[in-house]
């Protein structure tokens, strides 16, 4: 079984973050970490492959200056090989030209059973590149998975809802994403990391896989402005002498909630 994991490399969300002025995103110089978010999806990976008894994970990442701390951490936890996209061009990409660039990248990993991705990054939190990559691709997707297994050439995916998880089933190959708590993601041994200082990792750029327009010529939207959130004001304290509730509901009806 072959499976491949999106990966992000971020900047440390224990460092306080900078943005650019000119464009309002996020600075992503010096060395970028693995999400943590994506390391449960490694595990998983790595999990179903062993469950196979053959097969080998794979990883494709955008970052960067030829960034690859975070794809190493990956490939110390057991991957095989990773594809990084690293090119200037790509600086203020959305979430629809990722997702055609992570799908390009995984075509040069060869065949695949299984694409697996974080539901969210720490760092973007748009939700939404899973389903794009799956749409790209033309696969089934299963989103929030909670629990997956792979029997009789057919994925099972406990998919997690508001109300508790729903029982679904897909043909393969196919794109997941997992949620955090799906695993417990392994820390990479002092073999593995130093086995993965001479694993493969294939650096390309957009141009190398015949993605136009990248960046900001490709995006639609434009950040024009970045705030801090507001400081979190006190609350009304309502003491019950027999009528609170009242005081309850005339509240509920200013902030129009009812």
């Amino acid at each position: 079984m072959n499976v491949i994991v999106c990966v992000k490399q971020i900047p440390d969300p224990a460092q306080a973050g900078e943005l650019d002025p000119s464009d309002n995103t996020l600075k992503r110089e010096g060395k970028l970490i693995l999400d943590e978010t994506d390391s449960y999806g490694v595990e998983m990976a790595l999990q179903l492959v062993d469950a196979a008894g053959e097969g080998e994970v794979g990883l494709v990442s955008m970052a960067p200056n030829d960034e690859v701390s975070g794809l190493r951490t990956a490939l110390a936890m057991g991957a095989a090989k990773a594809v990084l996209v690293s090119d200037p061009e790509l600086a203020g990409s959305d979430a629809l030209t990722t997702a055609k660039i992570l799908a390009a990248a995984a075509s040069r990993l060869g065949d695949v059973d299984l694409i697996i991705a974080a539901t969210e990054s720490t760092d973007g939190y748009t939700g939404t590149v899973p389903e794009q990559l799956a749409a790209v691709l033309g696969l089934p997707s299963v989103t929030f998975a909670k629990h997956v297994a792979v029997e009789g050439g057919e994925l099972r995916v406990n998919r997690q809802t508001e109300a508790g998880y729903d029982e679904v089933t897909c043909p393969l190959p196919a794109v997941i994403s997992v949620t955090a708590g799906v695993v417990e993601p392994r820390y990479p041994s002092f073999k593995g990391i130093m086995a993965a200082k001479s694993k493969p990792v294939e650096t390309v750029t957009a141009a190398d896989l015949g993605i136009t327009p990248v960046g900001w010529a490709g995006a639609g939207q434009q950040i024009v402005d970045v705030a801090s959130a507001p400081d979190r004001e006190a609350g009304e304290v309502v003491e019950d002498e027999g009528e609170a509730h009242l005081r309850i509901v005339e509240f509920l009806e200013e902030l129009k909630v009812i």
